[in-house]
């Protein structure tokens, strides 16, 4: 990742646009500490997709509670001595 500080990210903006996208995240400094960080939107917005619990998508694609006929058996079972 390369570093610029703002005053030089500010006046070759459209440098560090360009080297987002060939490159990756660029680093901006002010006062020698990280403030911000420059990617493509292809990259914010996979960081932001919301993308369900793989556990919630098992639950949600399996089978429906109305697909369900429940019917009680009716036999009682068997007689036994005791």
């Amino acid at each position: 990742m390369a570093t610029w500080q703002v005053q030089e990210a500010k006046t070759k903006f459209s440098e560090v646009l360009e080297e987002a996208a060939r490159s990756g995240p660029q680093i901006i400094t002010k006062h020698g500490k990280k403030r911000a960080v420059v990617i493509t939107i292809e990259d914010f917005e996979r960081l932001h997709r919301r993308e369900p619990d793989p556990f919630v998508l098992f639950l949600m694609n399996g089978p429906k509670v109305e697909d369900f006929e429940i019917e009680r058996d009716k036999d009682t079972g068997r007689e036994i001595e005791l």
